[in-house]
Formats: C-alpha cells, structure tokens, sequence
C-alpha cells in the first residue's frame, strides 16, 4: 500500500467524487485504518465496498475528494440532507502522509462552497477533543465548537453568501 509520493509538489485538486475514483478511495481507507484514523473519522466503515458504495451514490448528500496526481489524498462530505435535514454534517479525512500542509483547509473550503451552492446556510460537524489539529483548523475557519458527551465537540458555522462578502 503506497501512500503519495512525498515529492509530489503539484497542488490537490478538489472534486464531487465519481465511480471511477472507488478504487482510489479504497486504498485511501485503507491508509486511514492502517494509521488508526477510525478513531477520529468514523461517519461509516472505511472498508473497499464502502469506498465503491459511496463513490455510485446518489442523491441529495454530497461526497468528494481532494486528488494529487490522479490519487485519492483527501475524502469530504457533507451528509443529512437525505434525511431531511436543513443544516448537514460535514466531515473530512487526509492521507496520513499529507497532513499538516494545508490540504484540509483547501477541502474545508471546498466544502464550504459545494454547501453553500446547495442552498445551506449553516453546517455542522463533530470532532473528537483529542483531535487538535482539527480543532484549531476548525476554529480558525469560524466554528463555534461545544462539549458534548463522549469527548465529542459540536462545531456549527454560519456560511457567509458571496452577497454579504461583497458588501465587508
């Protein structure tokens, strides 16, 4: 299992994840769970039919990954929408070996972006509270995180609108 090459300087790329990125996906949950990322991203199993599950979906949540050199180096969501929810969840995880590069910021950003063309004008997420680098990545983007039970933390943001940018 090889994780991206530490040479690749070519800048990641962001899009709505595709049947044909399964594959890739996969080994990404595979890095993931060889890393003991389960512990801090655990939205459903990350497991190779998962990966395939997930890039054939349909509907109204949205799924997407962040490529380097065609590789899979980050996986995003943003889900509840299908269950009738107005706010959705979001959720990120990175390649082990990229972390600290600013790559999550570039995903949260796309995120942001895919949930605001979708209509959404808040979203949330969960974070485990031993999970410092996405804490500190979350509160420098706005969120307002609180405790909850099981050293979980809820963060919400309220997304500003291209309208109300132009206007600061």
């Amino acid at each position: 299992m090889t994780a991206p090459r530490e040479s690749d300087n070519r800048d990641p790329v962001c899009q709505p994840l595709s049947s044909e990125q399964a594959a890739s996906l996969a080994r990404l949950f595979a890095r993931l769970r060889q890393a003991d990322s389960e512990n801090f991203f655990h939205p459903h199993p990350l497991t190779a039919k998962e990966a395939a599950v997930r890039a054939n979906y349909s509907g109204r949540d949205f799924y997407c990954v962040m490529l380097q050199e065609n590789a899979v180096i980050g996986y995003g969501m943003l889900r509840g929408w299908d269950e009738g929810y107005a706010i959705p969840s979001l959720g990120i995880a990175l390649d082990p070996s990229i972390r600290g590069r600013g790559y999550g910021l570039i995903l949260m950003n796309f995120l942001h972006d895919a949930a605001k063309k979708r209509g959404a004008t808040r979203i949330r997420l969960k974070v485990d509270s031993r999970n410092h680098r996405a804490i500190e990545l979350y509160r420098s983007l706005g969120y307002v995180l609180e405790e909850q039970a099981d050293r979980q933390l809820i963060g919400f943001l309220t997304l500003a609108s291209a309208d109300s940018r132009k206007d600061a």
